[in-house]
């Protein structure tokens, strides 16, 4: 509209034609500004219109009248484009404002998703360190594990080969060695004849000599007795069929339990009457020594024999018998397991107590898979050292020569 009124021809330069058009327009703007823009229009003549309409001649007086038409067209013109400039203006300030806050709502929400997904990023790097770092401890530690039980298994790989070489030569040794017969690397203290040193076995029986065989090889002088005993050509023997069934038996599950047949049998007519003494208290506790294997025999040097005490009169003496009460010079003594009185005894007594304790070290090596001999030659073992038991308790025994 502002360019229209720019070009617009003034005064009389007019038509009226182009009056009629220029006044049209003109309604159709400011009745579409509003009423308040419609009340300029009454402020204009229409009656030099009509004049012109009407045929008559033009004077000064239209000349004027269009003049100050001109110039209040112009002017409204003027005061339309600006109203209607600051009533766009303020329309874009208005979608300005609501761009900003629009923008910046979005950009606060931008702000915010990004800071979700730095912190997501974040935490996601986190657990991934922490899983890389958990797993390069996991796969260290079963390392570690893995060296220590490779290491274990090789030194218990050792130990076992170490133990097969003992069990193997311990063995060979208890094939060649009985009660009987015993062999020299097996019990060193029988290497040197006539010698008189203490042999302890740990846990086990000691005495200074094995009283394992009654009868000499040779004819031979016995202390109670100058009668000589005349060497046997060849001793016969016959197998009891009673006494090698109870053996299979027993031989099946080797035990020391003395329920068994065979045990209770040997119990009661063989380690019951053999270690039967005067002093009842005192010879239990000796068989309980012999059972539970913690009795120990040691020699007793002569030249270094105490003075008898009233309080060592219990556990005899030099002199006298701890077990029997007969006087006879002890050139031994006992002690059970770990107290620590020790027990006098006389040469019988202690050729009773290696009897007995020689039978309960075979069927051991029986029990312990250690003796490799078939049924009937362990069971005339069994038989032998029983008749061991039984000559002991008669009283027959050997000495120590020289």
């Amino acid at each position: 509209q502002a360019n229209s009124a720019a070009h617009r021809p003034r005064g009389s330069d007019l038509r009226l034609p182009e009056i009629k058009q220029l006044r049209a327009a003109d309604a159709c703007v400011l009745a579409a500004e509003g009423p308040r823009r419609c009340s300029i229009l009454r402020l204009v003549d229409l009656e030099p219109e009509s004049r012109v309409e009407g045929g008559g001649p033009a004077g000064p007086t239209s000349a004027r009248e269009h003049g100050g038409l001109s110039r209040l067209r112009s002017s409204s013109l003027e005061i339309k484009e600006k109203e209607i400039r600051e009533k766009g203006s303020e329309i874009l300030r208005e979608q300005l404002d609501a761009a900003e806050r629009e923008l910046k709502l979005k950009d606060k929400e931008c702000e915010r998703l990004s800071q979700v997904r730095n912190q997501l990023e974040q935490e996601l790097e986190e657990l991934t360190a922490s899983l890389f770092e958990e797993a390069h401890k996991m796969v260290h530690e079963a390392n570690v594990k893995q060296a220590a039980a490779q290491k274990q298994l090789k030194e218990a790989q050792g130990k076992i080969d170490v133990l097969q070489a003992e069990v193997t030569a311990l063995k060979t040794l208890v094939l060649t060695s009985t009660p009987s017969s015993p062999n020299r690397q097996l019990h060193p203290q029988l290497q040197a004849s006539g010698a008189r040193g203490a042999y302890k076995h740990a846990g086990g029986h000691v005495r200074n000599k094995s009283m394992s065989s009654v009868f000499p090889s040779s004819p031979g002088k016995l202390e109670a007795s100058s009668l000589s005993i005349q060497p046997v050509a060849k001793e016969d023997r016959e197998m009891d069929s009673v006494l090698y069934a109870e053996f299979l038996m027993w031989r099946e599950r080797p035990s020391l339990d003395r329920s068994s047949a065979l045990l209770s049998r040997i119990y009661r007519e063989d380690i019951g009457p053999c270690l039967s003494f005067t002093r009842s208290e005192l010879s239990q506790l000796v068989q309980s020594a012999v059972e539970n294997n913690s009795l120990t025999i040691e020699p007793v040097a002569m030249s270094a024999l105490p003075m008898v005490k009233a309080s060592a009169v219990e556990c005899g003496g030099p002199k006298k018998c701890a077990l029997s009460g007969v006087s006879r010079l002890c050139r031994h003594r006992i002690k059970l397991g770990d107290k620590g009185s020790y027990y006098y005894i006389s040469p019988a007594s202690r050729a009773r107590i290696t009897a007995v304790c020689n039978f309960f070290t075979y069927i051991r090596y029986i029990q312990q898979g250690l003796v490799r001999h078939n049924a009937e030659q362990m069971f005339w073992e069994v038989m032998r050292l029983r008749r061991e038991m039984t000559v002991a308790k008669l009283g027959f025994y050997l000495t120590d020569q020289g």
